[in-house]
């Protein structure tokens, strides 16, 4: 990758609290954090978005923290395709450490895929289209470590850790106590991530996780609860904007005592039946239900219609 195509990448970033800012790419967000004065020195890059964002990283990077710039590490809240797709490609540019729960490093060194979508849940085209979201692992092998969830992560002292699972099987957030800043990453979302309108045009809508790919949504609900506990004021998600104050509080409150109307699918393949993970990746999954194969078979045909127009306009 050529430094001099970097200098000059235009990036629009956000900021979410004193020393964390944000990046939305296409329907996803990358977060940068940085270590207050008289911590651990740098700064950590939290997820590294879709395939092909790597550039736009680094020239965020830069932009905040000057030419050449690298992070102390890597954070990674869970695996999926939208979380990872750059990884590699940054690892070719920055060698720095990369963290992960130890229940997601099967998806991150070749063993397990993560378990199937389930395309007939939430009603809509982010549904639909999610039959061609990638669930196979990336391999990056020893260049990614476990994170010990009590010592927390060196590069980041102040910061807690926490195993979030339900949306995957190691998910984890990010949480400041200082000033009770909270990156959730897809545990909660803060936009109707199954709506191609909400996401794309960055609506506001507190939410569960996604629901055409979580698996486990006991697990799910309680991870809501646990974070909605820590009474955060301000909080930034893998999709949707920002989100703070009463009506932050207000909301995660009320998602965390209805979730299961809320947020958990009416039917599904993963409703009542979660799929099973350990360390060493997927141990089962649950079988289709009745007419969830021709649910499927007619959510890909609607996909690709869609997918198809949309390229024509």
């Amino acid at each position: 990758m050529m430094l001099s195509k970097l200098k000059n990448k235009k990036v629009k970033y956000f900021q979410v609290a004193q020393g964390v800012w944000g990046l939305k790419i296409l329907f996803v967000n990358i977060y940068m954090v940085a270590n207050r004065k008289g911590q651990a020195k740098g700064w950590v890059l939290v997820d590294t978005g879709l395939i092909g964002s790597a550039k736009k990283i680094i020239a965020m990077a830069e932009k905040l923290f000057g030419y050449g710039t690298k992070p102390a590490a890597i954070i990674l809240t869970h695996g999926h395709s939208d979380h990872v797709g750059s990884l590699k490609k940054l690892l070719k540019y920055w060698d720095v450490p990369v963290y992960a729960h130890s229940l997601e490093l099967p998806y991150l060194t070749g063993l397990s895929s993560y378990p199937p979508v389930d395309p007939t849940v939430g009603g809509g085209l982010m549904s639909l289209l999610s039959v061609f979201f990638p669930v196979k692992p990336i391999d990056i092998g020893n260049k990614v470590q476990a994170i010990d969830l009590y010592e927390g992560v060196p590069e980041l002292p102040e910061w807690r850790i926490i195993h979030t699972p339900g949306h995957s099987p190691g998910h984890v957030s990010l949480f400041l106590p200082l000033n009770t800043t909270l990156i959730a990453g897809d545990a909660i979302t803060t936009t109707k991530s199954e709506s191609a309108i909400y996401v794309l045009s960055y609506l506001n809508l507190l939410s569960g996780p996604p629901k055409y790919i979580t698996s486990d949504w006991q697990a799910a609900a309680a991870s809501v609860r646990r974070l909605a506990a820590l009474n955060p004021r301000i909080i930034a998600t893998g999709h949707g904007p920002v989100m703070r104050g009463r009506e932050l509080q207000t909301d995660i409150e009320e998602l965390a005592e209805n979730f299961e109307e809320r947020a958990v699918p009416g039917s599904g393949r993963y409703v009542g039946d979660s799929a099973v993970a350990d360390e060493s990746g997927v141990k089962y999954i649950p079988p289709f239900k009745t007419n969830t194969r021709f649910n499927i078979t007619a959510g890909i045909i609607a996909a690709m219609v869609t997918f198809i127009m949309v390229r024509k306009l």
